[in-house]
């Protein structure tokens, strides 16, 4: 298969610790990833891959990738859409959380994605005016929501002052963390505040979800949130543990430079936990393939995403029937880095007994529910 694909020349290299800029220790390195996580319409030649290396900090025990993707590679084009009902309740008690901590009429929001969070705010709220600024929005402009195409920075000119910046699920895929709650420092008035929804990442690859840290998600730093918004004169107003989806944070910009700061050290904690994330996937293959050659029953595999992505990369059977995938951007469309054209669950309707590869991290008792109650109640899941 890496025959058919490019590989990707031009690198952008991280070579000191996010958290303080120390020196990195090799950890591991999966060769010819695929560098895009969604579907697309393009020929498979087009395809580009890269080493996905990650590597650790020995003074602050922070993971992270030490060679980088350019970003309008990455991200040439939205694959998210919140689809499922988890991703609907997340949106719903955000937006909650938003209002409990807001008092301002105007909202920046960093990375909009697919606008569900501004529209759910705005529509409890028609004083609010909410401006989104992403690189790949899928919501226009309306009269309470502003759109702006591209990338953030403090130079960002508004009409109006921003007075509250709401952030999900966007710090972690920034590649310099510290310099960009910097910028929004900078950006920000004294007295101003931050919404911040950050993926519980230690949680996720603890319990071997494949959507914890990959290119997009650059580095596992979830014990030292706090440590860099106060390193950028930020005080923690309050930090509510969300689930086991994300932990949500109101951070207050007061410009100061705080005094002796403690840093923790979770390098024997990180590593054990990536060190057991690799090895449990590298038996799961083996076992996954064993079950793939022995069945007389057609294999698919859920999760048109970094999910099926991981499996592929640490070797697993492409003899499966194809991929499903409940997103509507990504169905009839070709999964990046494979040959297979992804299709609704919906196809296995009427099939009788199947085999169903699930690995979809928190996703998976929704899928198996939706999948069971409304499709084909005998599918087999793996």
């Amino acid at each position: 298969m890496n025959q058919k694909f490019q590989s990707l020349k031009d690198y952008i290299i991280r070579d000191k610790g996010v958290v303080n800029g120390n020196k990195l220790e090799f950890l591991y390195s999966f060769k010819n990833f695929p560098l895009f996580f969604g579907c697309v319409d393009s020929p498979i030649e087009d395809d580009l891959i890269a080493d996905m290396e990650w590597v650790i900090d020995k003074s602050t025990g922070a993971i992270q990738l030490s060679k980088l993707i350019p970003l309008e590679i990455l991200y040439q084009e939205q694959h998210m859409d919140g689809t499922g009902p988890t991703w609907q309740k997340y949106y719903l008690d955000f937006a909650e959380y938003i209002n409990s901590y807001n008092n301002s009429h105007n909202i920046l929001e960093i990375g909009g994605g697919s606008g569900q969070l501004a529209k759910i705010v705005t529509s409890k709220n028609n004083l609010i005016k909410w401006t989104v600024i992403e690189p790949n929005p899928r919501i226009e402009s309306s009269n309470q929501i502003n759109v702006i195409d591209g990338f953030f920075d403090h130079k960002l000119c508004l009409e109006k002052g921003i007075d509250t910046i709401v952030i999900s699920q966007v710090l972690e895929h920034i590649y310099e963390p510290s310099e960009f709650i910097k910028e929004i420092s900078i950006f920000l008035n004294i007295g101003g505040k931050v919404i911040l929804a950050y993926p519980q990442t230690k949680v996720w690859l603890d319990k071997k979800y494949t959507n914890a840290i990959n290119f997009e998600h650059t580095f596992l730093i979830d014990d030292f949130i706090e440590y860099l918004f106060c390193k950028n004169g930020f005080k923690t107003l309050d930090k509510e543990i969300y689930k086991e989806h994300s932990i949500f944070y109101t951070f207050e910009n007061k410009r100061i430079e705080y005094q002796n700061l403690e840093i923790p050290n979770k390098y024997d904690e990180y590593k054990k936990i990536f060190s057991s994330f690799i090895s449990y996937h590298q038996s799961l293959i083996k076992d996954l393939n064993t079950k793939i050659s022995e069945s007389n029953l057609p294999v698919y595999l859920f999760g048109a995403h970094i999910f099926a992505t991981y499996l592929f990369s640490f070797g697993l059977s492409k003899n499966i029937k194809g991929i499903l995938d409940n997103s509507k951007i990504k169905q009839n469309r070709r999964l990046y880095g494979t040959p297979f054209i992804v299709s609704s669950p919906k196809i296995l309707k009427g099939q009788g007994e199947v085999n169903v590869i699930l690995k979809a991290g928190h996703f998976n008792d929704e899928i198996k529910k939706d999948i069971f109650e409304n499709i084909n109640a005998n599918v087999n899941f793996w």
